[in-house]
């Protein structure tokens, strides 16, 4: 259950607490995610001239709703799936800036799926969500060879695999086998969202925020991802707060019994802590690794 220690933060402070740029300790706030966006975008179109990458593919009928969708130089039936989910605070960002790490895994024969979804204020919560839920389900779908699936997300992605773990996918005419997840520096309750200015575009009401938290459903995640390896990560230059989430998340699911552990990753932001996925010796991408290939 998430406490309440944070509505004894002022609105100044929360504002703090939830600006990510804020706390880094590479680069000023104003050219954090100015550098962010470079590498990722930068990153995205390496991968897309040195793997076999199948654009665009439509999951719904709304323009935004594509995903991309990169592949080994040989994809056998059975072979795993990653999908990664971007953040940007559901607001920013875009599958353009989020095939930085694919090189590093299409060469251990892992695909990669990402995808767009309506950032706000066009898209709200609800519509968010369920676009995860259906760019997974239509990938599957079209291409059954993935037997084993695997999901990544960042910042506000961390919180949509979240939601996606907790998912009744029969909704969805698809039964996953989602073998693992890995969730980095997430936001788990959005009760202090909506006191923010992150809110200002996204709308949320009390209701909706408690609606996609999954730190109150966590009973949901323990019925349909018990056989699922999650691994809740934070940066170390995380704040206070997004650091009190996941670790407050963990200890959720742990207390469920589910197979879950948490990593601190040391020397690294909020942005680098994913940024680094690119490099195949990094710490959080060797997880990744072991991970798929250990099952």
């Amino acid at each position: 259950m998430a406490s309440e220690g944070w509505r004894t933060l002022g609105r100044e402070e929360l504002e703090h607490q939830y600006s990510p740029s804020h706390w880094s300790p590479r680069l000023d706030k104003d050219v954090v995610i100015d550098a962010h966006v470079k590498e990722t975008t930068e990153g995205t179109r390496l991968s897309r001239t040195k793997t076999r990458a199948t654009l665009n593919i439509p999951y719904g009928e709304r323009e935004s709703e594509k995903l991309d969708l990169y592949l080994p130089q040989e994809t056998p039936s059975g072979g795993p799936l990653l999908v990664y989910i971007h953040g940007g605070y559901w607001q920013f960002l875009s599958k353009e800036e989020s095939g930085f790490m694919v090189p590093s895994l299409v060469s251990h024969g892992i695909a990669v799926m990402v995808m767009d979804y309506d950032i706000a204020p066009r898209g709200h919560m609800d519509l968010i969500v369920d676009q995860v839920r259906r760019s997974i389900a239509v990938t599957l779908t079209q291409y059954p060879q993935f037997t084993e699936v695997y999901l990544c997300g960042h910042s506000a992605g961390a919180h949509l695999v979240a939601m996606a773990l907790g998912t009744d996918w029969s909704e969805y005419g698809i039964s996953p086998n989602i073998k693992g997840a890995l969730l980095v520096s997430g936001v788990y309750d959005l009760l202090p969202i909506i006191h923010t200015y992150v809110n200002d575009a996204l709308g949320m009401s009390q209701e909706v925020a408690e609606r996609n938290s999954p730190i109150l459903w966590v009973e949901n995640t323990k019925s349909r991802a018990s056989a699922c390896h999650i691994v809740i990560v934070v940066a170390e230059h995380d704040s206070p707060e997004f650091q009190r989430q996941s670790k407050e998340y963990f200890q959720s699911l742990k207390s469920l019994g589910l197979d879950v552990c948490f990593a601190q990753i040391e020397g690294t932001d909020h942005f680098d802590v994913i940024e680094r996925l690119s490099q195949e010796d990094y710490e959080l991408t060797r997880l990744i690794l072991e991970m798929i290939t250990k099952n």
